[in-house]
């Protein structure tokens, strides 16, 4: 047989081999799904969010062993830092979109990065998830189809906060508070949404003075010696991150939390690892998503199994809403049959996904996801090297979040 006519005979029993194996249904390889992900790698963000990338890489690590999305769509990740600083969220947003072609971006730490990067997204019809990053105004106003957000908005944490405050407040006869919180988007909408419940709920509670130390701030003795002066009957606080673990550790060494009562403050598992040896005990706090409140639930078990094998530590909060985001992305993508970003958005809208912290449903209007937030006395425990929460309280979320009518009016100012 010539060569001319064996690479013939070659092509055509390749082309029926091929037809064959489609027909038998084997997965062939397709495009890559290019995946974003815009965190504060540095910067004062860089606690919360280290755990968050290694969230996401896992998540991903087990998604393409399993051939990727749809078992066909291997997902390549593109990792920006953006120094927690707007202005850099965007640009880094707008590189990964224009040069790296990415089809959806997880992020941000900053809530302030997240509403500035959120018209970049739409504009380019790219998916944007918020899982750490909650100020309720990424998807109150300005409304976005593109914006999804996995993590309890900062409405849903303060209303949190003023049920269990209130109760605490009629039994202690607390009559005046102060608040404390970091002078930026998440510290301002936290903070406002916790003062306007509270007056709603407990109209007789007096707030005295408002302290706003800027994103980043290092050194508290002048907040702490201010606040104690005023005497308050207890404080607020909004503080996250680096910002908080400086706070914490400051305002115990004056004896602050003996003094004064600090309740529903953000304490998350990242803090309770961190500060094990120094937090006070007997604090009630507020957490995002720990992971010992859900145990029961096989994805959570699976994630604290894999990451503990993997990083050699327990998963916080922040890993648990970024894992989340990777694994809603790829049922949106499921639901849909596909990667096509206008099929994968249309498919999340209003869809009941499986997380670690259970089943749970993205609103309609303002595709907040359903996800609850957890208050508790942080005590030790023997089963954890550091404390937890103990006597946890889960507040729903449709318990917590803003009512639709609000969220309309919102949006028609």
């Amino acid at each position: 047989m010539n060569s001319k006519y064996f690479r013939i005979t070659l092509l055509v029993f390749s082309i029926i081999l091929l037809c064959v194996l489609v027909n038998e249904g084997y997965a062939l390889a397709a495009e890559p799904y290019h995946l974003g992900v815009d965190l504060a790698i540095t910067g004062t963000g860089a606690l919360y969010c280290k755990d968050g990338v290694d969230a996401i890489k896992l998540a991903v690590e087990e998604i393409n062993a399993q051939g990727g999305f749809l078992g066909k769509h291997p997902i390549k990740l593109f990792i920006r830092d953006t120094h927690t600083k707007p202005d850099v969220a965007v640009r880094e947003a707008k590189d990964l979109i224009l040069r790296d072609k990415v089809r959806c971006i997880l992020g941000t730490y900053s809530s302030a990065c997240a509403v500035a990067i959120k018209p970049v997204a739409q504009e380019y019809k790219v998916l944007h998830i918020a899982a750490i990053s909650n100020s309720e105004n990424i998807t109150k106003i300005n409304f976005s189809p593109y914006t999804y957000q996995v993590v309890p908005n900062s409405y849903m944490q303060a209303k949190a906060v003023v049920l269990g405050v209130a109760e605490l407040a009629k039994k202690k006869g607390w009559q005046e508070y102060v608040t404390i919180a970091s002078d930026y988007e998440w510290g301002r909408s936290t903070q406002q949404s916790t003062v306007s419940l509270l007056n709603q709920v407990a109209p007789d509670l007096k707030l005295k003075k408002e302290f706003w130390p800027r994103l980043g701030e290092t050194q508290f003795t002048s907040y702490i010696t201010a606040i104690m002066g005023q005497k308050p009957d207890f404080v607020i606080g909004s503080l996250a991150s680096k910002d908080n673990v400086a706070w914490m550790q400051q305002a115990k060494a004056y004896g602050f939390f003996d003094k004064i009562p600090y309740p529903g403050s953000l304490i998350s598992v990242s803090e309770l690892i961190v500060q094990a040896k120094t937090l006070s005990r007997g604090l009630v706090g507020l957490c995002r998503a720990p992971f010992f409140a859900h145990m029961d639930v096989p994805m959570m078990a699976n994630l604290v199994k894999n990451f503990r094998e993997k990083y050699e530590r327990y998963p916080s909060d922040w890993a648990v809403m970024e894992y989340d985001a990777v694994y809603a992305l790829k049922q949106g993508i499921e639901k849909a049959g596909s990667i096509d970003t206008e099929k994968v958005k249309d498919a999340l809208k209003g869809m009941t996904i499986e997380t670690t912290r259970g089943k749970l449903f993205f609103r309609n209007i303002d595709n907040q996801l359903s996800c609850s937030s957890y208050l508790g006395v942080v005590a030790d425990d023997p089963n954890y090297p550091f404390p937890i929460y103990h006597d946890l309280i889960e507040i729903k979320g449709p318990d917590s979040w803003r009512p639709e009518a609000e969220i309309v009016d919102a949006r028609s100012k």
